[in-house]
């Protein structure tokens, strides 16, 4: 299958010089379709596999033949029971780019009790699969990028208030963080001249859900949901699970060794630039 790729001719800023850099993408999900899309605004050259992207997964020839011409990789594709699918495919033939990135999550760390958790904090994560490839990428030498909820367009709070779908949960100590896909952009880039290792990409203000539910109802001017129970609410075992950890990131190294900051520090500043015309 021939390799379709994102490309403008306007040089990408930090590079000088004739090369093009070139970006492999492994899952070109919400997310990863974002910093792909920064990246060919930036004239970099972009292949990617998933639903959105230029090549299947399981064109293997074809997949080989653009990361053996790739400078930097990166993989958006969670584990899966019995493992990473792109290291169980492809682990042998990522260590010829010059930068390798995996997003990871937060989940890794399991439940803290609400407590602060950084990077120095142990893998004791409820799913033994996310936790095996999140060590695996490190040991690659990759940039592991541990993400929190993620929301941004047509995926926050004010999607589901607008659908009926938003849900208030009678959890008063239940506390967790989050992270603007775009400021999950911005972390990915800024690690391109970052060394290899973990980092926390999350806002500065972790809170409750029904915070953010009861915000977005603002903005949108509608009634609050009811406060419910869980079984209450008829959650799905994934949404459960939410509910099961508690926990609050912290991003200080982020800031510190990437020299990023959250645009939407908050909850509140993201949610009004989402709903802004």
């Amino acid at each position: 299958m021939g390799q379709s790729r994102i490309s403008l001719a306007r040089p990408p800023a930090p590079f000088i010089g004739p090369v093009m850099p070139r970006m492999f993408v492994f899952g070109l999900g919400y997310t990863a379709q974002r910093i792909a899309a920064q990246l060919a605004r930036d004239g970099w050259e972009v292949v990617s596999t998933g639903s959105a992207g230029s090549l299947r997964f399981d064109d293997a020839t074809a997949v080989r033949l653009a990361l053996a011409d790739a400078t930097y990789i990166l993989s958006s594709v969670p584990a899966v029971a019995d493992g990473d699918p792109v290291l169980a495919a492809y682990g042998d033939a990522l260590g010829r780019a010059s930068w390798t990135g995996y997003l990871s999550s937060t989940g890794v760390y399991g439940d803290t009790g609400g407590a602060w958790v950084d990077e120095s904090a142990p893998v004791r994560g409820r799913r033994a699969a996310r936790n095996d490839a999140d060590r695996a990428w490190q040991a690659l030498g990759a940039r592991v990028f541990r993400l929190p909820g993620i929301y941004g367009p047509g995926r926050s709070a004010l999607d589901r208030v607008r659908e009926g779908k938003a849900h208030r949960i009678d959890l008063p100590d239940q506390i967790f963080s989050r992270i603007h896909v775009d400021d999950i952009v911005s972390g990915v880039i800024a690690g391109f001249d970052a060394p290899p290792g973990v980092y926390n990409l999350a806002d500065d203000f972790p809170c409750s859900q029904n915070r953010v539910i009861e915000a977005a109802c603002d903005l949108l001017r509608v009634p609050y949901p009811p406060l419910q129970t869980l079984d209450q609410a008829g959650l799905s075992p994934m949404a459960r699970d939410f509910y099961a950890e508690n926990r609050r990131v912290a991003n200080t190294k982020a800031k510190r060794v990437l020299g990023w900051n959250p645009r939407f520090s908050d909850y509140r500043a993201g949610l009004q630039a989402i709903n802004s015309p």
